[in-house]
Order: structure tokens, then C-alpha cells, then sequence
């Protein structure tokens, strides 16, 4: 690990953090650790959005910040391989890079969660780690896109909401690329561009899951969360009343309520 000169944010000194870099396969992960508060309560993995084509943990810093302190935890930001030049699985393997080492190094539960394409991202390594039978203490999946056909009616109910369908059906392909799905080899695990192609949900992490009453991927994400407890997981799910895609950035009340959420899955 290759750490940067610890600094502060937000309030009088109750955030600190650094980037850092991991090793992954055959190249370096860059990360943003937020250590929220004087004893922070595990480490909860962040997956940044941007339709896997764009954004930063650099640009999300502010937001996962703020998330650290609500949340009273570590939060570990992952400047993820972006497409399409490094299309699926590429940022599916650096969340999981650094999720395996917050387990090698921390001292608490940890968790794994990302807002639009990173939730997608999360979803997909929750059922990766459920498959290499690890620990995860929840799994936080804020308005994820889930079906790379985007056929559901909350796509058409506002043509101007972003995202746009014919946008997002683009991003789907860019991300998932010529060979969408990556199944196992023989006793490896399955790495999926979207929790949509998984066969079995069951044993999953306990899930705290967040849209917008306004957001086009709505549906889908109700969807899931339906999917996820009939499957007999832990769902804690709530749509947020005139809120759009892109709040966590923007909304400091999501940002709350997903700290509060973790702290009561997490204590």
C-alpha cells in the first residue's frame, strides 16, 4: 500500500482520509479511504457512478465524505477501471481488489455499496463474495441500473429524466462489451455485468437499497428489491418522494439516512 499524506474534510476534524493504492491484477487500484469519526465501524466499499464510462473517486470526495461521517465507518472509495477501454469485468475485479484487502486490514465488519453504475458494480460483487463464502455485513445499492434492455414503464414516463434510455442503453453496452457474461471455470467464481443474470440470489448480503420516485430506473430497482426478498434475504428499502437520479451527490438527506441505515445493519 502506497499512502498519501493523511488529510481532513468537512466538519472541525471529523473526517480524515488518504489515497492509497492496492495491488490488483497485474496493476495498481487507486483508492480514497474516509475514516469517519474517532472509532470508525467498518469499512464499507465504495463504488463511485458515472455510467462505468465516467466519474472519479476524486469527483465523488465530497459525497463519500459526508457518507463516512454519516455512517460513522470507513468508507473506501475505488477509482475503478473505467469503459470502454476497460470494459466488464475490469471494474467488477478492482472493487473486489479492494474488497479483499479492507478484509485483510480491517478490524470490523465490512460492507460493499455504490450509487447508479457503482450500485450495479456492488450488487454484482455481493454476489461474488457470497459465492467465495465471505463475510459481508450489507450490501448498499443506491438507484442501480439492473436491466441492460432498460425495457421497464418507468424509462418512458418522463422523456427528459436523466438517464435517458437511449443513453443508458449505450452505457449497458460500452460496460458490458463483446462477451457480456464471464461464467466460472471449473470452481471459480462467476462474475456478472449485472445481478440480472444471476440464477440464484439466495444467501446474499442483507441489502439497503435507495431510488427516487422521479428516477427512469425506478422499476427496476423496485424490482429487485421484490427479487431479493422473495429469495428470503434482509431488504431495507426506500423510495425517496420527487427525488432524481444523481442525488447522492447532491442530497445531503440520502446521504443521512444511507449512514443511519448501515450503523443499525452494521451495530
Amino acid at each position: 500500500m502506497s499512502p498519501s499524506q493523511p488529510s481532513r474534510t468537512g466538519g472541525p476534524g471529523t473526517v480524515r482520509w488518504e489515497a492509497t493504492t492496492v495491488p490488483g491484477p497485474g496493476h495498481d487500484v487507486p483508492l480514497r479511504v474516509y475514516r469517519g469519526g474517532p472509532a470508525p465501524r467498518g469499512v464499507l466499499v465504495w463504488a463511485h457512478g458515472g455510467s462505468w464510462s465516467a466519474g472519479s473517486a476524486a469527483g465523488w470526495h465530497p459525497a463519500c465524505a459526508e457518507l463516512a461521517r454519516a455512517a460513522l465507518a470507513t468508507v473506501v472509495s475505488v477509482d475503478y477501471r473505467l469503459a470502454p477501454g476497460h470494459p466488464h469485468p475490469a471494474a467488477l475485479l478492482d472493487v473486489l481488489t479492494a474488497m479483499t484487502w479492507a478484509q485483510a486490514t480491517a478490524d470490523g465488519p465490512i460492507a460493499v455499496g455504490g450509487d447508479s453504475a457503482g450500485g450495479t458494480i456492488a450488487a454484482c460483487a455481493a454476489l461474488a463474495w457470497r459465492d467465495r463464502r465471505l463475510p459481508l455485513a450489507a450490501q448498499v445499492l443506491v438507484y442501480p441500473p439492473i436491466d441492460p434492455r432498460c425495457q421497464a414503464p418507468s424509462y418512458g414516463r418522463d422523456p427528459e429524466a436523466f438517464p435517458h434510455r437511449a443513453g443508458l442503453l449505450a452505457a449497458w453496452r460500452a460496460y458490458r462489451g463483446t462477451a457480456p457474461r464471464h461464467p466460472a471455470a471449473a470452481g471459480a467464481t462467476p462474475i456478472h455485468s449485472t445481478p440480472d443474470e444471476a440464477d440464484d440470489l439466495t444467501g446474499l448480503a442483507p441489502a439497503i437499497i435507495a431510488v427516487g420516485s422521479l428516477d427512469p430506473v425506478a422499476d427496476d430497482v423496485r424490482g429487485y428489491a421484490r427479487h431479493l426478498r422473495a429469495a428470503g434475504n434482509t431488504v431495507t428499502f426506500r423510495e425517496f418522494r420527487g427525488m432524481r437520479h444523481g442525488a447522492f451527490l447532491t442530497d445531503p438527506a440520502l446521504r443521512r439516512w444511507l449512514g443511519a441505515a448501515y450503523s443499525r445493519r452494521t451495530s
